[in-house]
């Protein structure tokens, strides 16, 4: 379906209003009235664009103090910013694969952290033997935060398995978790105690929690230094500086809506019934499923998921998303006819999978 207007709590499809529970505007900030006034005045102080490299001979300071905060927000030494999240992502791989001897992806890793030379971690439910060649001692890993169809943060503690002796560096992609979880909107890099771990490095699309279109990469000052000095990072242009001007002047308004946002996943928690046909965590805005029926009865009742062939998933993904601009009423909606397929479910056979 076609739409002329950004999809915010309410679109409307062919005349008819419809509830949208979908996309990824956790924080409800891009349509806000409040969020689009600091951008405006951004807009007014930085331009719409500015399409110098970052490392040309004048140097916008709003770079290092966006970049300064963070880093400090995600718990590490430096960060850098970037026009894109994939970018951010293929910067990051590009890096890593320079210096390690291999590099190995979870498995459903996203495609900005995937390289042709890359090999899976796990092979045939265990680690990859190539993880123990004594000619191997630097090895990357990539990973997603969240895994796909997921609504928890990933288990690495099957790194804990790796023999000490190697020097691992971890790029995890906290596109969907970065300003949503965590104290504060930390994310979840900061979370992992993984001592046989010499560098951790996070990665993240802006454009999710933060309305914003740019791309992070944040991790040890030595990293983030030698990132800059890639020629992929130097002809390119940086983010867009009204943007990050944004972030800066955002801070108490992206708190406000994460509050918000808390206050409405404890709601649904208190009131939707576990099911087996979709996936659910009570700290997470997105609830799974790949079920017809659900999606039918769904769209039936005006009510929009989003709905598409996610990349790293088999089929089709269903997905409702929770956001801090719905209300009670948009909440109340959409719960009732989860738990009128409930009701009606043939498939409660105690095999939940609903996390608390």
């Amino acid at each position: 379906m076609k739409v002329n207007e950004i999809p915010n709590r309410i679109i409307s499809v062919a005349g008819e209003e419809h509830l949208y529970f979908g996309g990824t505007n956790y924080l409800g900030i891009t349509t806000l009235p409040e969020f689009q006034t600091i951008l405006l005045a951004s807009f007014q102080k930085w331009g719409t664009s500015y399409g110098s490299s970052r490392s040309a001979n004048i140097q916008l300071k709003v770079y290092k103090k966006a970049e300064d905060l963070l880093a400090k927000q995600i718990g590490t030494d430096a960060a850098v910013t970037i026009s894109s999240g994939m970018l951010a992502g293929k910067l990051a791989l590009e890096l890593l694969q320079q210096t390690s001897d291999l590099v190995f992806y979870f498995p459903n890793t996203h495609p900005a952290l995937l390289h042709p030379f890359s090999l899976p971690l796990i092979q045939n439910g265990k680690l990859n033997p190539f993880l123990f060649d004594p000619t191997v001692s630097k090895i990357g890993i990539v990973a997603d935060a969240i895994p796909s169809l997921e609504v928890t943060p990933i288990d690495l503690s099957i790194l804990l398995e790796i023999p000490k002796d190697k020097e691992i560096t971890l790029i995890l992609d906290e596109s969907h978790s970065i300003g949503i979880l965590g104290d504060k909107g930390h994310g979840v890099l900061y979370q992992y105690q993984l001592p046989n771990v010499h560098r951790k490095i996070s990665i993240a699309s802006l454009g999710k929690a933060f309305g914003l279109s740019g791309g992070v990469i944040a991790g040890d000052l030595d990293f983030i230094s030698e990132l800059k000095k890639q020629q992929t990072f130097i002809g390119a242009s940086g983010m867009n500086p009204a943007f990050l001007e944004t972030y800066i002047n955002a801070q108490e308004l992206y708190e406000v809506q994460r509050q918000k946002l808390q206050l409405n996943l404890f709601y649904v928690e208190s009131n939707l019934i576990p099911n087996s046909a979709f996936t659910f965590a009570a700290a997470y805005p997105a609830i799974y499923f790949d079920n017809k029926e659900l999606l039918n009865l769904l769209l039936e009742n005006k009510i929009i998921p989003t709905s598409f062939p996610y990349p790293t998933a088999s089929g089709k993904l269903s997905r409702i998303v929770i956001s801090a601009h719905h209300t009670k009423e948009d909440l109340d909606t959409m719960i009732k006819q989860l738990n009128i397929f409930s009701n009606l479910s043939t498939n409660l056979d105690g095999d939940i999978r609903f996390v608390l």
